[in-house]
């Protein structure tokens, strides 16, 4: 009874948990869309966080301070966006020169590029804290209020309507940037299931050398998807960051933890854009459920943990039973191209 009367609260936990490792597989989905298998979502995740808080650190606590001014809202969000996307995606350009232009084994670049990603966001978080005057005391509480802003209004009013369902809670009691992952899930399921770029850009992922017959231009493709993809995936880092740990920093593994989920995903959804939007809620629900669950043990908590990759698991053994086509992953995902074997 305990746990029903708390699953409105343990839906909102999974939504906002869940967005988190929805952005990194729609990054993920359109980079292996191309044929490019990036396992450095963890590590990027890292770059996207550390990068907006350290741009809106600087704005806030230094600019603003030193002017005797109060931050602007609107450049403390645009500023942390830009800045998060762009370090996002420097991480898949160094990703896609490594992989695409010198043919480097994907697997090894991508597990080198998440310990490269942590290593930055711990160093210069740890910097952070350092000069705030210790662990835990970087604040940006301006963009984080303001990534977390939400029409009050309407949610008490639709609380009151619905009494213990809490619908208002339950569905506008989120930061912008939740909506903006729907949205930008249902646009990167039109734009691969609909569009020309989309379609091509699959028929590189299935065969390249087909595509490249075709007169479609293999590497701008790959390059293209593995640099958006990438900055995609950093707006999880940022979303963690302003979102879920209010604009500070934290050193325990909890992003790394997040970006391999994300991975997990892609894998649950079936590299489907659409799937991946209940599936990553399904994953932030199973990795709290222990939180609501009373009476457990310490052994017990982590075994609840395990669950989303245990559920990953199943569907990955019944996705290989069943042999669909649609169902599958690309064809030549994490293969190279030698345009000259073609």
């Amino acid at each position: 009874m305990s746990f029903l009367m708390s699953l409105p609260t343990l839906l909102h936990s999974a939504v906002i948990f869940g967005t988190v490792i929805l952005f990194g597989a729609m990054g993920e989905i359109l980079t292996e869309k191309g044929g490019n298998l990036n396992l450095g979502v963890p590590g990027i995740m890292y770059l996207g966080g550390i990068a907006g808080l350290c741009a809106t650190f600087a704005y806030e606590n230094v600019y603003c301070v030193r002017a005797g001014v109060s931050p602007n809202i609107a450049v403390c969000v645009i500023l942390c966006l830009l800045a998060t996307f762009l370090a996002a995606a420097l991480g898949g350009l160094i990703y896609a020169f490594l992989t695409i232009t010198l043919r480097t084994n994907q697997n090894v670049t991508g597990l080198t590029l998440t310990i490269f990603g942590s290593g930055i966001g711990n160093f210069f978080g740890g910097s952070l804290n350092k000069l705030a005057g210790g662990v835990g005391q970087v604040s940006v509480a301006a963009t984080s209020e303001a990534f977390r802003a939400y029409p009050q209004g309407l949610v008490n009013a639709l609380d009151r309507v619905t009494g213990s369902l809490g619908l208002g809670t339950l569905l506008f009691s989120y930061g912008f940037l939740t909506y903006v992952a729907l949205a930008l899930a249902i646009v990167l399921w039109y734009f691969l299931g609909k569009t020309r770029s989309g379609l091509s850009l699959r028929a590189v992922g299935e065969n390249p050398a087909t595509a490249d017959a075709a007169g479609i231009n293999v590497t701008k493709y790959k390059y293209l998807a593995t640099c958006l993809g990438a900055g995609i995936t950093g707006m999880g880092g940022t979303y963690y960051v302003m979102n879920y740990i209010r604009g500070t920093w934290e050193n325990q593994g909890t992003i790394e933890a997040l970006g391999w989920l994300a991975v997990a995903l892609v894998i649950f959804a079936t590299w489907k854009p659409l799937r991946s939007i209940w599936g990553s809620y399904l994953f932030g629900m199973l990795y709290w459920a222990y939180f609501y669950i009373p009476n457990l043990t310490r052994s017990s908590k982590e075994l609840f943990k395990m669950l989303p990759y245990v559920v990953t698991l199943i569907v990955l053994l019944v996705v290989s039973l069943r042999r669909k086509k649609e169902d599958q992953p690309p064809a030549s995902l994490g293969l190279p191209y030698f345009r000259e074997e073609r």
